[in-house]
C-alpha cells in the first residue's frame, strides 16, 4: 500500500472500481488456494534432491563411486544437505512468507547458502587423503547454484502468491483507512480478514467493507477473548480517534496479540518514506514479544530435528506402552484433547490414555477437590487415572506422543503447557499474553515443582520465560527437565 493517511486513503478508495464487494469467504472470491507454507516445503524437497543428484552425478563422473572410496561420497552429500538446512534455517531461506521478499533478496540468500555448503566441501577436502577428491565444488556453482534460483525465483515463488492467507487480522476502524487496508489485504492474499471493529464517530459505507462487523470499540476486549487473531490493524485517524485507539493498543498489550498502526498520521503528496520497506502495507508493525526470526528458525529447526529422533528412538517404549494402555482399560490407546495455541487457535494435544474414558465427565463433580488455584483442575489422588496411568503421568511418558504435535508446528519442545479452552474462558486479560508463543512439552514450570506451586505463580513464570526468551534459556530448561521426569519430581 502507499504512504497514506486517512485523508489519503479517503481519496483512493472513493476512486470508482477501487470498491471490493463485501463477502464472508475471500477464498469464493479467489477459487481455491494451496497450504500455507506449501510452496517452501516443495521449495526445499527440490533443492535437496537437486543438490544430491548434482553432487551424485559429479561423484560418478569422476569416478568416485567405487568400492574403495566406501563412506566418503555418502558422507560428503550428507554434510552438504546438512548444512544447506541449517544455513537455510538461520538465515530463514525457507520462511513461508518468502513470497514478500524481493528478488534481490532472493539472489543473496541462495547465494549466501551455495556459499556456506562450497565453503564446508571446501574445508572438508583439506582434511581427506589425498587419493580422494571432493568434486562437488564446481557443480555447485555451475549447476545448482542457478537452477536452484531460478526455480525459485519463477516456480517456488508464484505457487506461493497461490497459497491461502497464514494469518487472520483484525482490522480497527471502518472508515477510509479502514476499508483500504482490508482491500489491501485481500489483494494481496498473505491475510484473511476476519472482520472490523467500528471506532464511535466512522462514517465508512458498511456495505463497501470486505468482511463483515463484528462490533464496537466497546467489543474489543470480548472479541479478542473468544477469536484467534494474529494481528490487529488500528486502522483510525491519530489526530481524530487518539483516545480510542490508544485504548486498542493497551488491550492489544495486555492480550499479547501483535498489532499495526498507521505509518503516517499527515498526508504526503511527494515525500517518501527513506525505508520503504519498513512501511510496505503503510502500518508500523508491534509485538508484545520480541521478534528474533532468526532464533526462531533454528528453534523450530530444533524441535523437528529432537521431535523426529525421539519417536525413532523412542519407538520400542512407545509400542510397549500402547500396548500396556489398550491390555489395563477399556478405551483407545490415545487421547486427543482440544487445547490452545499460539495466538488462540486451537489444535488437538495427543497423549497415551492415563484415565478412564468418561473421565472428563467426572471432572464436573470432583471439582470440590480440586487442589489447584485458578481455573486448573489437579487431584493428588485422582480417582479416574487408571493403574498404568499414575505411573506414566509421573514420568511423563503419557506426552510422548506430544512430539507428533510438534512436528506438525502445533507445539514446540520448550514453551508454556497448551491450556484447555475452559481455563483460558477463566483467564484474567493479562494471562492471554501466555497464548502470544508456541506451546511447548516442557517449561519453567515443569522444573519449578509442577502442581507444587499456585496458578498465579505459573502464570508468572510463564510471563518469563516469554519476556526472556532465547535459544540458551530453551537449553536450559531441556537441561533441568532430564532430572524432574526421571525422579517424577512434582507430578501426580
Amino acid at each position: 500500500m502507499e504512504t497514506m493517511s486517512s485523508a489519503s486513503a479517503s481519496a483512493a478508495v472513493g476512486a470508482p472500481g477501487n470498491a471490493s464487494p463485501q463477502s464472508d469467504s475471500v477464498e469464493e472470491v479467489q477459487g481455491p488456494k494451496l497450504a500455507p507454507g506449501f510452496a517452501a516445503k516443495l521449495n526445499l524437497t527440490v533443492d535437496l534432491i537437486l543438490m544430491t543428484a548434482v553432487l551424485g552425478t559429479a561423484s560418478w563422473l569422476d569416478g568416485q563411486l567405487t568400492p574403495e572410496s566406501g563412506w566418503v561420497v555418502p558422507s560428503l552429500v550428507l554434510t552438504s544437505l546438512m548444512t544447506w538446512i541449517i544455513t537455510g534455517t538461520a538465515l530463514c531461506l525457507y520462511d513461508s512468507r518468502f513470497v514478500e521478499r524481493s528478488k534481490l533478496d532472493h539472489v543473496a540468500l541462495v547465494s549466501v547458502a551455495t556459499l556456506a555448503v562450497v565453503t564446508v566441501l571446501a574445508l572438508v577436502s583439506l582434511a581427506l587423503p589425498e587419493r580422494v577428491t571432493v568434486t562437488g565444488v564446481a557443480p555447485l556453482l555451475i549447476i545448482f547454484w542457478p537452477v536452484a534460483l531460478l526455480l525459485r525465483l519463477f516456480v517456488f515463488r508464484p505457487v506461493a502468491a497461490q497459497e491461502r492467507p497464514m494469518d487472520s487480522v483484525l482490522i480497527v476502524g471502518t472508515g477510509a483507512m479502514g476499508r483500504y487496508t482490508g482491500e489491501d489485504l485481500v489483494r494481496r492474499g498473505r491475510r484473511q480478514v476476519l472482520g472490523y471493529v467500528r471506532f464511535h464517530d466512522d462514517t465508512g459505507s458498511i456495505g463497501e467493507l470486505p468482511a463483515r462487523i463484528m462490533g464496537s470499540v466497546e467489543d474489543l476486549e470480548h472479541i479478542l477473548r473468544n477469536t484467534a487473531v494474529d494481528e490487529v490493524y488500528i486502522a483510525g485517524n491519530t489526530l481524530k480517534q487518539g483516545e480510542s485507539m490508544q485504548g486498542a493498543i493497551k488491550l492489544a498489550e495486555r492480550f499479547g496479540v501483535p498489532f499495526a498502526l498507521p505509518a503516517h498520521s499527515f498526508r504526503l503528496d511527494r515525500a517518501r518514506p527513506i525505508e520503504r520497506r519498513a512501511v510496505s502495507d503503510g502500518f508500523l508493525h508491534f509485538a508484545a514479544v520480541s521478534p528474533k526470526p532468526h532464533q526462531m528458525a533454528m528453534k523450530r529447526l530444533f524441535d523437528i530435528c529432537v521431535s523426529a529422533v525421539a519417536l525413532w528412538m523412542l519407538l520400542p517404549l512407545l509400542a510397549f506402552v500402547a500396548l500396556a494402555v489398550k491390555l489395563t482399560s477399556k478405551g483407545p490407546i490415545f487421547f486427543k484433547q482440544l487445547r490452545v495455541g499460539q495466538n488462540g487457535k486451537s489444535f488437538y494435544m495427543l497423549k497415551f490414555r492415563s484415565m478412564v474414558v468418561n473421565a472428563e465427565e467426572l471432572k464436573a463433580k470432583l471439582a470440590a477437590q480440586n487442589e489447584m488455584s485458578g481455573p486448573v483442575f489437579k487431584m493428588k489422588n485422582d480417582p479416574r487415572i487408571t493403574g498404568i496411568g499414575r505411573f506414566i503421568r509421573k514420568f511423563s511418558i503419557d506426552e510422548l506422543p506430544q512430539f507428533i504435535n510438534v512436528l506438525r508446528g502445533e507445539m514446540s519442545i520448550v514453551g508454556p503447557r497448551p491450556p484447555v479452552p475452559s481455563e483460558v474462558a477463566k483467564y484474567e486479560t493479562w494471562q492471554r499474553r501466555r497464548l502470544s508463543v508456541r506451546p511447548g512439552l516442557t517449561c519453567i514450570w515443569q522444573v519449578s515443582g509442577r502442581n507444587q506451586i499456585s496458578f498465579e505463580e505459573w502464570m508468572y513464570l510463564d510471563m518469563q520465560y516469554i519476556d526472556h526468551w532465547s535459544l540458551t534459556s530453551d537449553l536450559t530448561l531441556l537441561l533441568q527437565t532430564v532430572p524432574v521426569v526421571l525422579t517424577g519430581r512434582g507430578a501426580s
